[in-house]
């Protein structure tokens, strides 16, 4: 399985990575975007399965990612991993097609409860 990790943040990238090794997706080929610009080329070039993606960064929104990628037919599974925490964003996130939100902090464990359902 192809994941794209889209955060401004490279220490947030990184956990990323880790956690979804630790929650045991070590079938998983991670790669990286810094925003949400770079990640639809990235999606564009490589079809990742999955793309984890932070809310707020620079040049282009996480959100404004999903949306593009709705508007443009792209079916791939977006979920979100944001500090953003709001009930108002979480169904903003929702009603734009995302499969999940996980808010920061976060453990492996809330990768995988995330993760799980959409494996099988």
């Amino acid at each position: 399985m192809k994941v794209l990790i889209v955060d401004d943040s490279k220490a947030m990238r990184m956990i990323v990575r880790r956690s979804l090794t630790q929650a045991g997706f070590t079938n998983v080929q991670a790669i990286e975007a810094n925003n949400g610009v770079e990640a639809l080329q990235v999606i564009e070039d490589q079809s990742p399965d999955l793309v984890l993606s932070d809310w707020n960064m620079p040049e282009m929104k996480g959100i404004d990612l999903l949306k593009s990628l709705r508007a443009a037919g792209r079916k791939v599974t977006l979920g979100f991993i944001t500090s953003e925490s709001s009930p108002e964003i979480h169904q903003q996130a929702v009603d734009s097609g995302a499969a999940f939100v996980i808010v920061k902090p976060f453990t492996p464990a809330a990768i995988e409860h995330a993760l799980k359902p959409l494996m099988v």
